[in-house]
């Protein structure tokens, strides 16, 4: 019975933090409140308390979520994979869009990018999204560790390594919102995690 308790309370979670996201980027961070993302979610705003204390905090828990959950699934990589052939599976498969954006379409491809570039400019979104990033970077390098036999506490390349896997993803992120025309983020992000594994080499001029 906790099993399923837990399972639930991880997918109310998701879904409070998927509403808001949702509600943000179509009607503008100041437009909606803890109620209309509760009401959406068929929940009380009690129980969005319970599991939020902001907007901001619930919209930057995806983010935290789909990368914390990079450094569990690069735990169950196969041992002798290599590192970045496994990291780059690992954070392919948590970054992919989940079932609710397909069951919630967004609207057109420029308004949903323009929402989501406003809500990403919102002053009270970036400390949460910082904090996020923060938390995320170290399990990642924690992981890293375990895999490479380095000491997160001494070494400073399972943190380089993290790092890296960050600023793609965010790279990723930033050139999807500025991109014209329109680039998937499933070509973007493996796109810049290849480069990095690669060793960013210099492009060959066009």
């Amino acid at each position: 019975m906790s099993g399923l308790r837990e399972r639930k309370k991880t997918e109310t979670r998701a879904a409070l933090s998927w509403a808001a996201i949702r509600l943000t980027v179509t009607q503008g961070f100041d437009n909606v409140l803890v109620e209309d993302i509760a009401q959406a979610v068929g929940v009380s705003p009690r129980t969005f308390n319970n599991y939020f204390s902001s907007k901001a905090e619930a919209i930057a828990f995806r983010h935290l979520d789909r990368s914390r959950q990079v450094a569990e699934a690069l735990r169950q990589r196969p041992v002798d994979e290599p590192l970045w052939a496994a990291l780059i599976e690992a954070t392919l498969t948590r970054f992919t869009p989940g079932p609710e954006v397909a069951q919630s379409p967004p609207g057109s491809h420029t308004e949903w990018v323009d929402g989501l570039a406003v809500m990403l400019a919102e002053p009270a979104l970036q400390g949460e999204m910082l904090r996020a990033s923060a938390i995320a970077e170290a399990d990642l390098a924690a992981a890293v560790a375990e895999r490479t036999g380095t000491d997160p506490e001494r070494d400073l390349y399972p943190h380089l390594v993290a790092a890296s896997v960050t600023a793609a993803v965010n790279a990723a992120i930033r050139h999807f919102l500025r991109a014209d025309p329109p680039v998937a983020m499933e070509r973007l992000l493996p796109d810049a995690l290849a480069q990095l594994a690669a060793g960013l080499p210099v492009p060959t001029p066009r």
